[in-house]
């Protein structure tokens, strides 16, 4: 237990090793982080205040602007501190914490991009009996059960990192506490924790993933029996800003949870875990919002009437 008490706090180091790029960083991000903000919000209001949207689909979208919010307010505040200070420093119990929700909210997506695949699956492949099947209570329940799933998931993984020995070293190697970064400061035998850690995130990413894999192969099946390619097209497009973004989250997640500790690369996986932290969720409302004809009318009307009222 004394190992384990030795470190009371972590120095995330960022990228202070490219001191000359530290302003443009700042710069980049912060705006990044703003249109997230400002994008996501937008979104969830105009689901909420829009009768048009008040069906599964978007409201499945809206948890999922709200998961982005907090997901980005958990990393980019603190890293933009750091830009600016370059200490970079955090106590053990806050270090343990953001990783808490940061876990949280990534298993909470993950799990909510393969009910919103079940939706489309449901939609496309079932339509007559869609709001039969996808009801009020339904939609509810399945939001509980991700919102759920990353509560107890993320405990477990977390509990699993910080009850390792930290001997001492304490530079993160990274611009916020994750999993690869903490296992390769942790001293002793490390084994079974890398082992147990890699397992949950194979629960989290490839259980959602294969209900995601499932729903696809009977919607693409649906779709090619349709006879017009209008037809094939208009059906295929309601799913088409849902796969980008199950594309750009999975995609840099997987390349970054699911491996080995030996390939780590402390230069690479800052930019990938920037990318996927900060880049998908300013994307996500920006692809919903062009991609979806609903939501990019029902945001006009939102913003001329509600929000921005034309004054007589």
């Amino acid at each position: 237990m004394e190992g384990k008490n030795q470190t009371t706090e972590f120095i995330m180091k960022g990228f202070s090793c490219h001191p000359e790029f530290q302003n443009l960083l700042f710069a980049v991000i912060f705006i990044m982080y703003i249109t997230s903000l400002l994008g996501n919000i937008l979104i969830s209001i105009t689901v909420y205040l829009d009768s048009t949207l008040h069906a599964p689909m978007y409201y499945f979208i809206s948890n999922l602007s709200l998961v982005d919010i907090c997901y980005t307010s958990v990393t980019i505040p603190k890293l933009l501190t750091n830009l600016l200070s370059q200490k970079g420093t955090i106590s053990f119990i806050g270090c343990a914490f953001q990783m808490y929700f940061l876990l949280f909210l990534g298993t909470t997506e993950c799990f909510l991009l393969a009910v919103m695949a079940y939706d489309r699956f449901l939609a496309i492949c079932n339509p007559l009996q869609y709001m039969v099947h996808m009801n009020k209570q339904l939609c509810s329940c399945l939001v509980g059960i991700s919102w759920a799933s990353g509560l107890l998931l993320s405990l477990v993984q977390t509990t699993l990192i910080f009850t390792l020995p930290y001997c001492g070293h304490n530079q993160i190697d990274h611009f916020f506490c994750d999993i690869p970064p903490l296992l390769h400061l942790a001293c002793g035998d490390t084994s079974m924790n890398e082992i147990a850690v890699f397992v949950a995130g194979l629960l989290i990413t490839l259980m959602p993933a294969l209900l995601i894999c499932v729903s696809y192969v009977h919607i693409i099946s649906a779709v090619l029996k349709i006879t017009s390619a209008d037809g094939r097209h208009k059906t295929f497009s309601t799913c088409s800003s849902h796969l980008i973004v199950i594309i750009l989250f999975y995609g840099s997640a997987s390349a970054m949870y699911l491996r080995p500790r030996s390939s780590y690369v402390p230069e690479s996986d800052r930019f990938l875990a920037l990318f996927y932290s900060v880049v998908t969720p300013t994307l996500n409302p920006i692809i919903y919002s062009l991609r979806s004809k609903d939501i990019n009318k029902a945001l006009r009307r939102v913003i001329t009437s509600r929000l921005f009222p034309l004054k007589m």
